[in-house]
């Protein structure tokens, strides 16, 4: 496995100071991911937890949506006198099987955003999220950012990463997953849930260093995930999509400040001096 931080040289400037200095910076490096052989993706990330990635893609994806499609995930040396680890075979069957090569023939885009997304997510969200009543307390939540950082290994290191975690509604960290890309660290830590064999991810907080875009609403929503957080803003169609599956949806999650944006439901404790 490639190392997921290299120190490099660089010129550091502080005021009048100039030195030259070693500094540590997050490894990027490609990853294909194919499916029965066939290349589906090239996603750039940062090496680890790469099997837990390509699964967690195609679930997004709509490709897989259960364990038992899952038959097998390796690494591809594709027959190279010096193989690398940034190609990954996920073998499916049953329908997934179908459903990729359906996906094949018709799309090389990079996931549900390209093709006709509300609807396809809607077909792909096998999980009802109100069968889930699952709430947190807004004061909890708070909590998580920091928390969250706390398990940020490489990014104490490098300071450029991102990280994904899920937490329990009393806020036990379950799993953490760092990538240079927000999307992969999401992909990480729900591919880790499909092959742990715990979809739907129910009773859980996803909470991410980053805004709240509609892709991580809807990596979300098809692992069964009822309250995501994040430290920024989220967009327009993140808000609408949360709202349409009864998910819990904070942002500019800092301390004691945050704001819901959608299934107030899904949080304890709003009801304050103010109101």
């Amino acid at each position: 496995m490639s190392p997921r931080a290299e120190r490099r040289k660089v010129i550091r400037v502080r005021g009048a100071r100039v030195d030259n200095r070693p500094d540590t910076i997050a490894v990027e490096e490609p990853l294909e991911i194919r499916v029965n052989q066939d290349p589906v993706a090239v996603t750039m990330r940062t090496p680890g937890d790469d099997f837990e990635l390509a699964v967690g893609f195609l679930l997004s994806e709509g490709t897989l949506s259960t364990p038992d499609e899952l038959a097998g995930v390796r690494y591809c040396d594709d027959g190279r006198p010096d193989p690398t680890k940034n190609i990954v075979d996920v073998t499916v069957r049953g329908d997934a099987a179908h459903v990729a090569h359906r996906q094949h023939t018709v799309s090389s885009s990079c996931g549900l955003c390209g093709r006709d997304s509300l609807d396809q997510v809607r077909i792909s969200a096998r999980w009802r999220l109100d069968e889930d009543d699952t709430r947190v307390d807004v004061r909890l939540v708070g909590q998580l950012p920091e928390r969250l950082r706390e398990g940020q290994a490489v990014f104490e290191r490098t300071g450029g990463i991102h990280a994904a975690g899920l937490f329990t509604p009393t806020g036990e960290l379950l799993v953490l997953r760092e990538d240079v890309g927000r999307h992969n660290a999401v992909d990480k830590v729900i591919g880790w849930a499909l092959m742990q064999g715990r979809l739907p991810v129910r009773g859980s907080v996803l909470q991410v260093s980053s805004r709240l875009s509609f892709e991580l609403v809807q990596k979300a929503w098809l692992a069964g995930i009822p309250v995501i957080s994040g430290v920024s803003a989220p967009s327009t169609l993140a808000v609408d999509l949360a709202a349409e599956a009864g998910m819990g949806l904070a942002g500019f999650v800092r301390g004691d400040s945050l704001n819901v944006y959608a299934a107030t439901h899904r949080f304890a404790g709003l009801v304050g001096e103010g109101d």
